[in-house]
């Protein structure tokens, strides 16, 4: 058989052949270090065998920051971990170890509790092994085979897991530890170079609370000691910039369980939110999106108009009453196209851009919910697009402009992806080819780069989703963009075409922020609390050195405001050099220290950062012109 690699070169193999197979023969030092093949662009363990005419890619040692690479290390350092845990704590009962993002764990059932200042004995195992050596060997046995051995084995959850497996039944076996499990896996433990366990947490086999709770191993493994520094680093950050430690700390808003997901905001959070704000009806008003207003609760009819009820309706709060039952909304878009259908329109008021920030509510599982970046409440800065067929690609080029135009201002990049068709939709494949090639022609007029997500278009339409990546390089979903003819179909929107017959008109749904609660919370760790200037909660602080100097402080504090800035007094309770570090611990960007030598000509300023200045107030309303 013969198959294609990467440079389209065609490799001469016999039938049965495995990707290590053809690594072998290509050259003994790529054999040696191929970790993972790609198979016509899927992972796939390197002793699995190939197809005539497979495509494959050989991922080695060297392809240190592949997702795919990074995945089969982890993977078996996973395996690892297990076989050190079985070693150390006979009686464990073993359950799933997968690789995650950023890492792996592995679920245990321990006969004794074990604690955080344990995992440094487990870790030490590992590293035992690693020292040792293992290579993983795969078979594969039938299912009444592999109940009858983690039968003998008193392994209860890999019983179940046999029990419920679809498809072949395959182990991997490393040291005196085997497992079930699909793979991939290393041929052995050489590139694993860097090792750590980080945490434990409980967790519900199968994540169903009626069912025994787990302990939780988690850890990371990289293919360099450098590399894990540099992740150990990420993660410290990430923790000094924890925006549920920062939202306490700076004062901007905290989340209480007697309202499970619904942020109760601060003042001073609420000035971030207000900013926002002005920036979304501001920015609007630029590009022509028209401020509405509609209900928060609706029968359901409306809901299964539009589709959601069918698709959504788990995730909704019902309200049930004795004739019928009504629902919070958890989106805009069936209220703004209820709103649409009030009126007749022409061609001529297309298109017709509705915008509305309003509280929506989604009923996530409680073991989902984190901080501000998941939550039941929801604010999205929302916008629905009636269009024309023909104006279609200027509508998404717009917004697709305007989503630029904000993430530049926060400093935030920006990665799109094009989702497309699922399995389960609305609407023929005729009119998913013309939306789907609509937002290809849009994200490529603007010169975007894009990837494709197959399959993960709304039931409604295609979208772009719009992924940002902060300061320590994380990426987040936050905006969408998404092409929709099947639910103003559904709700009967209409207008009156040129020719004078009744057409639909496409919706574009757009959201840039994604919603105000994630994107604060975004920001905040992207800035780490130090938000710029136009955005921070209190802009200058005025710290008299005493109390003589209270009512100049008082009367300085009122010229700024009424020059349109935040600005406060801070009381004079402790001594100067506490307040200004208090200042500095708050974020503040501006600091002045008033005292007997301070006057409107001279002003002891003080920048975030450290920088000294003296002032006159002038030149300090110029100053805070250009922060």
């Amino acid at each position: 058989m013969k198959v294609v690699l990467p440079d389209n070169s065609e490799l001469e193999l016999p039938d049965g052949a495995s990707a290590l197979d053809a690594a072998r023969a290509i050259g003994p030092k790529l054999a040696e270090q191929a970790v993972l093949a790609r198979v016509d662009g899927r992972p796939q363990d390197l002793r699995l065998p190939l197809a005539d005419g497979d495509h494959i890619q050989l991922l080695t040692t060297r392809d240190t920051q592949d997702p795919d690479a990074l995945y089969v290390l982890r993977h078996s350092s996973a395996h690892l971990l297990a076989e050190a845990v079985r070693r150390l704590y006979p009686g464990v009962k073993v359950a799933i170890g997968p690789p995650i993002e950023n890492g792996f764990y592995y679920d245990f059932d321990f006969p004794e509790p074990i604690r955080e200042e344990d995992l440094e004995r487990i870790e030490a195992e590992v590293r035992r092994e690693l020292a040792e050596g293992r290579s993983w060997t795969r078979e594969e046995i039938s299912r009444e085979q592999a109940r009858d051995r983690f039968l003998a084995e008193e392994e209860p959850y890999k019983v179940e897991l046999v029990d419920t497996a679809e498809g072949d039944i395959s182990l991997y076996t490393q040291g005196d530890f085997t497992d079930l499990c699909r793979g991939p896996h290393l041929q052995d433990s050489k590139p694993i170079k860097a090792f750590k366990l980080t945490g434990l947490a409980g967790a519900y086999w199968r994540g169903d609370s009626s069912k025994p709770q787990l302990t939780r191993i988690y850890g990371t493994a990289f293919y360099s000691q450098a590399d894990l520094d540099a992740h150990l680093h990420q993660l410290e950050e990430a923790r000094r910039r924890d925006h549920r430690r920062l939202g306490v700390e700076l004062d901007l808003f905290h989340l209480d369980d007697i309202s499970p997901g619904s942020p109760f905001w601060h003042p001073k959070g609420q000035v971030i939110w207000n900013e926002l704000e002005a920036l979304r009806k501001r920015e609007n008003a630029k590009r022509g999106w028209l401020e509405v207003q509609t209900p928060l609760i609706y029968d359901q009819r409306l809901w299964e108009l539009s589709g959601h009820w069918e698709k959504y309706r788990e995730h909704m709060f019902l309200i049930p009453e004795p004739d019928r039952t009504f629902s919070i909304k958890p989106m805009n878009c069936p209220g703004h196209m209820w709103l649409y259908n009030s009126r007749l329109h022409s061609y001529r008021d297309l298109p017709l851009r509705y915008a509305e920030a309003a509280p929506l509510h989604r009923n996530e599982l409680a073991g989902t919910l984190h901080g501000l970046t998941r939550v039941r409440k929801v604010t999205q800065d929302d916008g629905h697009c009636f269009c024309t067929r023909d104006q279609i690609e200027d509508e998404i080029f717009a917004c697709l402009d305007h989503a630029m135009f904000l993430y530049d201002l926060f400093g935030l990049g920006a990665r799109f992806e094009l989702s497309t068709r699922p399995e389960n939709r609305l609407g023929t494949d005729e009119e998913w080819d013309f939306t789907e090639g609509a937002l290809k022609a849009a994200l490529e007029r603007r010169g975007l780069a894009y990837e494709i997500n197959e399959g993960d278009g709304a039931f409604y339409g295609p979208k772009i989703d719009l992924h940002m990546e902060d300061a320590l390089g994380r990426a987040w979903q936050v905006g969408t963009i998404q092409l929709d003819y099947g639910q103003p179909q559904r709700l009967g929107c209409t207008y009156m075409s040129a020719e004078n017959t009744e057409e639909t008109p496409y919706l574009i749904h757009r959201a840039l922020f994604g919603s105000f609660e994630r994107f604060i919370g975004i920001l905040t760790e992207h800035f780490a609390g130090d938000f710029p200037f136009w955005l921070a909660p209190v802009q200058v602080r005025v710290l008299p050195v005493g109390e003589s100097h209270g009512d100049a402080s008082l009367t300085l504090a009122g010229r700024l405001q009424d020059a349109g800035y935040r600005a406060e007094v801070g009381e004079p309770n402790e001594t100067i050099g506490k307040r200004i570090r208090d200042a500095e611990l708050e974020k503040i960007p501006v600091t002045i220290v008033y005292g007997d030598k301070e006057s409107d000509e001279s002003l002891a300023v003080r920048l975030r950062g450290g920088e000294q200045l003296t002032l006159g107030l002038v030149d300090l309303l110029t100053k805070l012109a250009t922060l």
